[in-house]
């Protein structure tokens, strides 16, 4: 069974070793997880799940394996007897044992659910026999039965269930979906890089201590605080086409203030040309000259385009060509002037790739970021961190 489910884990995209698996073997021979199916699957998580996007890919392997804990629903569903067995010694006090026996003991229980299970067909509601809701049978949801086995429903209403067996509903972290603030921030802090820079103001412990022994008294070393050094430019596409996308946009923006120290933020709208801004509410009086910018925070930033890239070629590609102003510099002069600066520079486009192709202005910016353009996914901008890296 253990070796099904390494190799189950791995035909599911997750990443698991010898190594891993030997782990495993000896927490179980140390006892770690007793009898306990909890147990066991907090641990197995622990030694295998190195990344939290692949977590419900391992609930469904797990769920799977082991004859179905997570899905009770499936037709070929069997249900441990020895797990509840196990259960219900730990927790039912003597005279709920004894009442069990007394109606036919736990074998009998269970031989009389998986009977059920093979017999019933149909969704069944009230009564004391079939697997359903608001009844006395001793399995199903949202009734009463001193022994009863709940099946389906959320939570439990009377606590005298020997054992819960719901099917799961995953909270979805797996990495294709779109975004919320917190998968956002899981990805990001793979861009980070530690440093230690400015006033020794932390306590150095191992050079203390190394200093101290060499010395023979008390001599202790601080240094500089450990911080993330990365220094990041984000340029937003805001207005027109990028509306429905303002969500999305907040939570990058709200997540990556929280990851970087150094973070400057600019809107500008569909293209780069020789303005941007910081408030959208002044836009029109409070610009900003790109070129300043430019001049201002030096080749290490790396920088982030956020925008559909959804425009009018002409917005691209000519003077004059913005819908907003007269620029006399097309906007892909001004991209080309970042990118020879910022070597390190990525686009993140809201829309799914799978629609990029029925874009000319997409496929033509995309072209100019010479293919640093990655969707606003998990994925996405785990590929795009890893080429700011680079």
């Amino acid at each position: 069974m253990f070796i099904n489910f390494f190799y189950e884990l791995r035909d599911n995209g997750i990443s698991v070793t010898i190594k891993e698996y030997l782990l495993l073997m000896e927490a179980l021979k140390a006892g770690c997880a007793s009898y306990q199916i909890d147990d066991f699957y907090y641990l197995a998580r622990s030694v295998f799940v190195k990344d939290e996007t692949k977590l419900d890919r391992f609930d469904k392997v797990f769920g799977k394996v082991f004859d179905g804990i997570e899905f009770i629903a499936d037709d070929a569903t069997e249900i441990p007897e020895e797990w509840l067995r196990k259960m219900a010694e730990l927790y039912l006090s003597e005279e709920e044992m004894a009442a069990i026996e007394s109606q036919g003991g736990f074998e009998e229980l269970m031989k009389k659910l998986q009977e059920r299970l093979d017999e019933q067909k149909e969704r069944h509601q009230g009564g004391n026999k079939w697997i359903g809701t608001a009844g006395t049978s001793p399995f199903g949801a949202h009734g009463y039965n001193p022994e009863g086995v709940r099946i389906g429903q959320e939570k439990g209403r009377h606590g005298k269930a020997i054992k819960v067996w719901d099917k799961r509903e995953f909270k979805n972290l797996d990495d294709t979906i779109e975004l919320g603030t917190r998968n956002i921030k899981v990805a990001l802090r793979k861009l980070r890089q530690f440093a230690r820079e400015g006033e020794a103001s932390e306590l150095d412990l191992d050079d203390t201590i190394k200093s101290t022994a060499h010395k023979g008294y008390l001599d202790i070393k601080m240094v500089p605080e450990r911080h993330n050094a990365v220094k990041v430019l984000i340029f937003f596409d805001i207005g027109g086409s990028m509306d429905p996308h303002i969500k999305l946009c907040e939570e990058l923006f709200s997540a990556a203030r929280s990851e970087f120290k150094h973070l400057e933020f600019f809107y500008f709208h569909n293209c780069l040309y020789e303005n941007v801004w910081k408030d959208n509410v002044r836009r029109n009086s409070e610009r900003l000259n790109t070129m300043d910018i430019l001049h201002t925070y030096p080749h290490d930033y790396k920088v982030i385009f956020v925008g559909d890239a959804s425009m009018s070629p002409y917005e691209i590609v000519y003077p004059g060509g913005s819908v907003e102003h007269w620029n006399e510099e097309a906007g892909e002069v001004w991209l080309k002037r970042v990118l020879n600066i910022y070597s390190r520079a990525i686009w993140l486009n809201p829309i799914p790739e799978q629609h990029w192709t029925y874009g000319q202005s997409i496929q033509m910016m995309k072209e100019l970021m010479e293919d640093r353009m990655f969707p606003l996914t998990v994925s996405g901008i785990d590929s795009a961190v890893k080429e700011l890296r680079r």
